[in-house]
């Protein structure tokens, strides 16, 4: 902890008022950044010789939709030389442009264009800030839950236009209702099954009774 505090000291005086605040848990340091000042934040953290987080080991979106900022963006870096981690995370609304961390880590393209794609989370400066997981023509967020399980549209190829064409789900049965038991007990508590026999349990009993005999 003592390693971590001082680590905590080294960042709040190099940074100033850019660092929002920070707390330690579990042995990690996680520090609260504002949105405009993401990138002389996360240049800091790589370029002191004292930090040295040369490496974005990973960039995710958290979702709170109570909150009136409902998204955290998440950034977790390593100190190859230090043997140290740190996150940082910033808030953002459903509107709010997070500048672009793919100026200082390359690997942020990818990542933000998931969190962008999972979330809606907007990051200005992203160079090609498109889908990346969903389908063609996809609508919504999926990790917002917010959208029909069944879709909006769906793709398929069309052998009269010899391409791949969208068009509005169409569904050949309604969803079932499942109940999430199994299904010999639903049968079961249907009154569909006897309560003491299960199918299935008379070959068993059959083998019993077979083998009984060969002894």
């Amino acid at each position: 902890m003592s390693d971590l505090q001082t680590l905590a000291d080294h960042i709040s005086a190099g940074l100033g008022g850019k660092l929002a605040g920070y707390s330690m848990a579990f042995g990690e340091l996680t520090l609260d950044v504002n949105p405009g000042n993401i990138e002389p934040v996360l240049r800091f953290l790589r370029d002191d010789t004292d930090c040295g987080f040369t490496q974005l080991t990973d960039l995710c979106g958290a979702d709170y939709p109570s909150r009136p900022l409902r998204f955290d963006v998440v950034y977790h870096l390593l100190s190859m030389t230090k043997n140290q981690r740190i996150r940082v995370k910033v808030q953002a609304g459903e509107e709010t442009q997070v500048p672009s961390a793919t100026g200082l880590f390359d690997v942020a393209n990818w990542y933000e264009r998931e969190a962008f794609d999972m979330y809606g989370i907007l990051f200005s400066g992203h160079p090609d800030l498109r889908r990346l997981l969903t389908d063609y023509g996809f609508e919504g967020y999926p990790l917002r839950k917010d959208f029909p399980l069944s879709g909006h549209v769906e793709v398929r190829y069309c052998d009269d236009t010899k391409k791949v064409i969208q068009e509005p789900v169409s569904l050949v049965q309604e969803f079932r209702d499942f109940d999430f038991e199994s299904p010999w007990e639903g049968a079961r508590a249907a009154g569909l099954l006897n309560d003491d026999v299960l199918p299935g349990d008379e070959k068993a009993s059959e083998a019993d009774e077979a083998q009984g005999q060969e002894g």
